[in-house]
C-alpha cells in the first residue's frame, strides 16, 4: 500500500522563533495588529510504501526522528492518508 504523509515541524514553544517574531512585528506595519505570536516552521510531504498503516507510521516516525527534525529545537506531528 502507498501512503501520503504530511509532516509539520515547528520550533519548540519554549524557544525563541526569530522568523516568527519578525513576521509578528511586520503584521502591525501592514495594519494587522490583531495577528500575534506567529511561529514559522516547515511542512514536508512524502510518499511511503508499506504493508500497513502501522508500518507506514513507524517509517515516517523514524524519518522524522533521524533526519527531518532537530529534537533539541523542534517538535513534529504527521498525518497519513492512503493513496
Amino acid at each position: 500500500m502507498k501512503f501520503n504523509a504530511e509532516i509539520d515541524v515547528m520550533p519548540l514553544k519554549a524557544l525563541l522563533d526569530p522568523q516568527g517574531k519578525a513576521v509578528t512585528s511586520s503584521m502591525a506595519n501592514i495594519g494587522l495588529e490583531q495577528i500575534t505570536n506567529v511561529r514559522i516552521g516547515k511542512h514536508i510531504t512524502l510518499e511511503v510504501e508499506a504493508k500497513s498503516e502501522k508500518e507506514a507510521q513507524e517509517l515516517v516516525d523514524k524519518a522524522c526522528k533521524e533526519l527531518l527534525h532537530n529534537p533539541i529545537m523542534e517538535h513534529y506531528e504527521f498525518r497519513l492518508s492512503q493513496i
